[in-house]
């Protein structure tokens, strides 16, 4: 009650706040994290009010945050000190928490510099949220340039160097061919004897990145081939389709788990003909069993945002419940993550967990399975998903909240 009293004591000295709604009344909820990114970049600090109306944002009235609100279609509304006891008291007595909000993040997608036939769900939500990205790829992450960001994306990636598991479907493709040149000559630029070793190489470089304090946030296949190659180690991991010598016979036993973010107990698939790299994805890629586009749908947790303020602001939205949309890796078998993991979505009616979230070192990392929220069977070559059509999409506020995690002051977990 007395943080109540001060900020409301504060407020009536200072003037109005500006409240930006996440709740059903919203009308672009992707565009609302672009605004909340322009703000920090303009050095005024955010309250993320967690559980308040759907992860609501408030902040102090500015003259240039009504202008961008109106030009972006975001809502908006100013609170008065009355509205602003309500809102207080409303989170004093509820499972809702403040969250400062104090820095802007500086963020980097992990991405080849030529364009791949799929698209990246992050990046079409940061563009489309109008928040400020760079790229950078093998040679910078080598380079040492990791330590520039605060955030790093990895989306439809193969840590593990064997070119997605594309042999079958498409080695005669024109781009396939290319991209295996061009990850060959990479991988020779930079001292490796093959793309195997090169992307192993490169998983261990992110590892440390995360332990000194970086965030990781991985989609799709990022997520359990960048675990793979961690627990590959030194160990020859693929067939010789792809590097030219055969995969270690001991290949299994050999694998080392404690290497690994989120998963243990896995089984390796090395076979180029089948689209799989282990027994991680849920449903597996080479045999998808799902109930369809309809009928497909996991469920957030709801977490103590008082005491769990990690988790919560990782699950803020709208809706409790999301619909379901595959890719290479769909999601997570729960058989295989680690018992200390965070698990913050899941499939009730199945093993699949969609959405987790753990720590290593002083940095944190989230796994989200799948590849675009708003497309169900995301195919290779297939065009990228209008936004436009999708501004409130519960999926792409996972991601968003993702980026904001970094600007968050870091509170004591209290269990």
């Amino acid at each position: 009650m007395k943080i109540t009293i001060y900020l409301l004591t504060f407020t009536l000295i200072f003037g109005q706040k500006i409240l930006i709604p996440m709740d059903q009344t919203q009308n672009d909820h992707l565009k609302a994290y672009g605004i909340a990114y322009l703000i920090l970049k303009n050095n005024v600090n955010i309250e993320w009010l967690l559980n308040y109306h759907g992860g609501s944002f408030l902040i102090d009235s500015h003259q240039f945050i009504e202008t961008e609100c109106r030009i972006r279609g975001v809502t908006y509304k100013k609170i008065n000190s009355s509205d602003l006891l309500n809102i207080y008291s409303t989170i004093d007595q509820g499972n809702m928490d403040i969250m400062l909000l104090e820095k802007k993040p500086k963020i980097a997608i992990y991405t080849p510099p030529n364009k791949q036939p799929w698209d990246d769900a992050v990046t079409l939500a940061l563009t489309y949220a109008e928040v400020d990205y760079e790229t950078l790829w093998d040679t910078e992450v080598h380079l040492g340039k990791l330590n520039d960001y605060d955030w790093l994306h990895l989306h439809h990636e193969d840590f593990t160097g064997q070119h997605g598991k594309f042999y079958r479907s498409h080695r005669n493709s024109k781009w396939y061919k290319e991209q295996k040149i061009q990850f060959q000559e990479i991988a020779s630029k930079l001292g490796y004897p093959s793309v195997h070793e090169h992307k192993k190489g490169i998983s261990r470089i992110i590892k440390n990145y995360v332990k000194d304090g970086g965030f990781l946030f991985a989609m799709c296949s990022a997520t359990d081939s960048y675990d793979i190659a961690l627990a590959m180690g030194n160990v020859d991991g693929v067939e010789a389709v792809y590097d030219g010598t055969p995969t270690n016979p001991d290949l299994q036993n050999s694998l080392d788990y404690s290497q690994c973010f989120a998963f243990e107990n896995f089984k390796i698939i090395s076979d180029p003909m089948i689209y799989e790299f282990s027994d991680i994805d849920f449903p597996p890629s080479h045999n998808p069993i799902t109930r369809g586009a309809k009928a497909d749908y996991f469920t957030l947790f709801e977490f103590s945002a008082k005491y769990d303020p990690v988790p919560s602001m990782l699950t803020q939205n709208h809706v409790p419940i999301i619909k379901g949309f595959m890719g290479q890796t769909t999601g997570f078998h729960k058989d295989k993550i680690k018992k200390h993991i965070v698990i913050m979505g899941e499939d009730p009616a199945s093993d699949q967990v969609k959405y987790l979230h753990g720590n290593f070192g002083k940095g944190t990392f989230t796994f989200y399975g799948g590849h675009d929220p708003e497309d169900y069977q995301h195919f290779v070559g297939d065009p990228p998903t209008d936004l436009t059509l999708h501004r409130n999409s519960p999926g792409y506020r996972l991601i968003l909240n993702n980026i904001l995690f970094p600007a968050a002051r870091k509170k004591e977990r209290k269990t």
